[in-house]
């Protein structure tokens, strides 16, 4: 199981056996059944998280009007982390939960600032992770800004197909910002299409 966070590590640097014997000390296998939470609101975020295998959402409670908004999905080689409330070690303002059975492989705080100091080089993936996260956000925000719906839904498609197979339509239409109803009618449309 490790050997997966290895191979996504070695996508951007290279370990040696003894940098990978270190990986296996400080990451820890976590099982979590469908519905289970990895993170609530108000609760610090005490681990970076590597998905194995299963599906997360992490979302957010409208206090206005209690519906639950999507903020993002973490599938299989994802990760699945608030990273503010991890890095700064303060509570999270929002929830991360499963959508099915999840496998996880997860570092504590402490450790993964241990790990840093002794495989330095692996500040540089963590550097790529966060730059790659932080170009899909930016991403995000300018599509939502400036497509309509169908767009967004046609883009999400193309560029999340693993997602779309594995997530509920009801959530998917959440992380798009529309109801169920009309991402309903507008699946109609584009199949008749």
């Amino acid at each position: 199981m490790k050997a997966q966070l290895i191979k996504s590590i070695s996508k951007h640097v290279k370990l040696n056996s003894e940098e990978e014997n270190l990986i296996d000390v400080f990451w820890k296998e976590k099982m979590l059944e469908k519905g289970d939470y990895l993170l609530r609101n108000g609760e610090i975020c005490r681990t970076d998280n590597f998905v194995v295998d299963g599906t997360l959402k992490a979302f957010y409670i409208n206090p206005e009007t209690g519906k639950e908004e999507i903020l993002y999905f973490a599938v299989e080689n994802w990760w699945a982390t608030d990273i503010e409330s991890f890095q700064k070690q303060k509570a999270s303002i929002y929830n991360i939960q499963t959508i099915e059975k999840t496998t996880l492989l997860q570092i504590h705080h402490d450790a993964f600032q241990e790990m840093l100091k002794q495989i330095p080089k692996l500040e540089r993936f963590f550097r790529v992770i966060l730059e790659n996260y932080l170009g899909s956000l930016q991403r995000r925000i300018i599509l939502n800004n400036t497509l309509d719906a169908e767009h967004r839904y046609l883009d999400f498609l193309k560029n999340y197909p693993k997602i779309a197979e594995k997530v509920p339509n009801y959530l998917i239409a959440s992380y798009l910002g529309i109801t169920p109803e009309f991402l309903s009618r507008m699946r109609k449309k584009i199949q008749a299409s």
